[in-house]
């Protein structure tokens, strides 16, 4: 995601980091190097007009010009825009009542933007979060949409209230919080109809919904690859039916971004989610901040320390460090790190995150084959020789690299790498003064 534009700001971040002087043509340059990245990201014409005239007003003013360190004042002012122009402090919040009150989210947006499935995503992180949650099938037009959210619920061990040969979509939604009240759900997901395009009957019927039911969120669903076509269709469900905000589909897949930028300025409303894969999990809070930090390529090491936390168990960290420290790090500990990456989102997310790796690392530096190799390779090992690399000589090699698929030099270069790693693992581990700081950077401290 943001992927072009990311690298146009990182770039241009970096000339200025350090800088003790800087004048009005360095802003101007900075400032037209900045518009063209946002109309090269189909960012809307008036939020980039908008966003220009703002970081120059506020840049060419004294505060940047003659303060201490200017190119860093800059760069505060370019993110605090940033933060801005995505959404507003605590947006991405849901506006839910408390554990014992039913809680209504409408789900609204276009046939194809993987509305349905959105809902299903979203009721499994309220339920992880601990809230009793129901979805209702009041898509009565869509052929099998009542089916597929209810498959989508048995797969995440989600209850569906559906009527199967209803007529009436109100109707349907009224039962559902009736039902949903009576059996103590403190959240009711609505998953309503689409259209292939916008018309007044949608409109209308989605309203009659929201007047029946009163959603506590009315959540707009869209495909971010649709581009602006998003934001215009998203202003008009905010001008004829109302939205509390905005989730967008398939974010993943949206290198350019301009969607994100634009949303919040011209609809008025935020971002609350972003889908970025096909799994249940795979629904992630859209944080301006963290967002902001990431395009400008600061990293984003908040939403990396809670990523880690979710993959890794506390005890289990503690216990791989006490292995490090004895040279007991084995090859079986290191399949389970590169399992608990791809849980992560894969080395590309995790150095996305993480603050300068942007440029500096770049995915071709990242060898993601290797890795899928070395995971052939070990995976073609017994338990012993994970234990204990030392008992593979010529004959071992050979069978495991048969085994794997691969050459008896691509297995001794593993077993190379992995003796260098492991006293390098070593080192680290007993070296508190490095882990103090790693600590602290990471705000752990």
């Amino acid at each position: 995601m943001f992927d072009s534009l990311s690298d146009k700001f990182s770039n241009l971040i970096r000339t200025f980091q350090g800088k003790s002087k800087i004048s009005e043509k360095n802003i101007q340059d900075a400032t037209n190097e900045i518009q063209s990245a946002l109309l090269d990201a189909d960012v809307n014409l008036r939020v980039v007009r908008r966003f220009i005239n703002r970081t120059r007003e506020e840049a060419l003013g004294d505060k940047v010009l003659k303060a201490v360190d200017p190119g860093q004042q800059f760069i505060k002012i370019v993110y605090d825009k940033m933060v801005s122009l995505l959404g507003d402090k605590d947006s991405e919040k849901l506006n839910l009542k408390g554990p014992d009150t039913t809680s209504v989210i409408l789900m609204m947006g276009l046939q194809g933007s993987g509305k349905t499935t959105t809902s299903a995503k979203l009721a499994y992180r309220l339920k992880k979060e601990g809230r009793r949650v129901l979805m209702a099938a009041c898509d009565l037009v869509r052929p099998a949409a009542i089916t597929q959210l209810e498959v989508l619920g048995e797969q995440y061990s989600i209850p569906v209230y559906s009527e199967h040969d209803a007529k009436n979509p109100v109707k349907v939604a009224e039962n559902a919080l009736k039902y949903a009240r009576r059996e103590q759900y403190n959240v009711l997901i609505i998953d309503t109809s689409g259209r292939m395009h916008l018309d007044a009957d949608m409109m209308e019927e989605i309203g009659k919904i929201s007047s029946a039911v009163t959603p506590d969120e009315r959540l707009f669903v869209s495909d971010a690859m649709t581009g602006q076509n998003a934001v215009n269709i998203a202003k008009e469900f905010e001008e004829k039916v109302g939205i509390t905000g905005v989730i967008l589909t398939k974010f993943d897949s949206d290198t350019r971004g301009g969607v994100a930028l634009s949303l919040k300025e011209i609809v008025g409303r935020p971002i609350k989610f972003i889908g970025t894969g096909e799994k249940a999990e795979n629904l992630d809070v859209f944080y301006a901040d963290r967002m902001a930090s990431r395009i400008l390529g600061m990293g984003d090491v908040v939403s990396l320390v809670e990523k880690a936390q979710e993959t890794f168990d506390a005890e289990q960290a503690e216990k791989l460090q006490r292995k490090m420290a004895k040279s007991e790090f084995d090859l079986d500990d290191y399949l389970e790190q590169i399992e608990n990456m791809t849980k992560m989102g894969g080395v590309e997310k995790i150095l996305d995150m993480l603050p300068g790796a942007k440029g500096a690392i770049t995915e071709d530096m990242v060898d993601k084959k290797e890795l899928l190799k070395e995971k052939a390779i070990i995976q073609s090992m017994t338990l012993t020789e994970r234990k204990n690399i030392y008992i593979i000589g010529s004959a071992r090699k050979k069978r495991i690299a048969k085994g794997s698929g691969t050459s008896v030099g691509e297995v001794g270069h593993l077993l190379k790498k992995f003796e260098k790693m492991r006293l390098s693992m070593k080192k680290l581990a007993k070296n508190k003064k490095y882990q103090n700081a790693l600590m602290q950077q990471m705000g752990m401290k």
